[in-house]
């Protein structure tokens, strides 16, 4: 093969696998603490202490951290749980 030429080398992910991939975003805010916010992504995210803590760090320190990646409709959920305690949250 020339390098000219091109092969083609099919990607890991299909099409919709990435159109169905989302992120769940914790943006910053000067109202909860470490720990709440912390115990939020145990609880709703399913986070260990350990990614929690790096999460929250990153949420304070560059104002936004993407805390789970997935479909949809299973994101919304832990969207809405987050929101209902006061944080604030988006999903990409």
């Amino acid at each position: 093969m020339s390098s000219r030429e091109t092969k083609n080398v099919p990607f890991n992910k299909t099409q919709e696998n990435v159109e169905n991939e989302h992120f769940l975003i914790v943006h910053n805010d000067d109202f909860h603490t470490f720990d709440f916010v912390i115990e939020a992504l145990i609880d709703v995210c399913g986070h260990e202490f350990e990614q929690a803590t790096q999460c929250t760090y990153i949420i304070h320190h560059k104002g936004k951290c993407d805390v789970k990646k997935g479909e949809f409709d299973r994101l919304k959920s832990m969207k809405d749980a987050l929101i209902l305690r006061g944080l604030d949250a988006t999903i990409n």
